[in-house]
């Protein structure tokens, strides 16, 4: 693919489109009282366009469909996206245990409020 200034506007217009589709759902969603569309369509259709919008930015932007030869642009990006996903995985997995050691019982809670206050 040649990558001119027709192919960057295609990709500019198309997450432009991407991204006003996905706020005009949510806006639709929200002004009828949440009565428009059930909540788990909304997710699926908000996705389904994030993903379109990342392989329009992936192609139209960072021009990984258009090498030939050696595609080190694509693998730079599978690795840099394989340490993002590890590093966000092992964040919410510490997060989720610290939570669970951290966190009292709402008696135990009340009881350590009430030491501390005197009452």
């Amino acid at each position: 693919m040649k990558f001119t200034l027709r192919a960057y506007i295609i990709g500019f217009v198309a997450s432009l489109a991407l991204t006003l589709a996905a706020a005009w759902l949510v806006w639709i969603h929200v002004s009828s009282g949440h009565a428009a569309f059930s909540h788990s369509f909304l997710y699926a259709a908000v996705l389904t366009l994030a993903v379109v919008q990342l392989f329009v930015q992936l192609v139209f932007f960072m021009h990984l469909a258009g090498e030939s030869g050696p595609r080190w642009r694509l693998s730079a990006f599978v690795s840099t996206a394989g340490i993002i996903v590890i590093v966000i995985a092992g964040a919410i997995w510490i997060m989720g245990h610290l939570n669970y050691n951290m966190m009292a019982s709402p008696a135990q809670m009340e009881s350590y409020i009430q030491s501390q206050d005197g009452f």
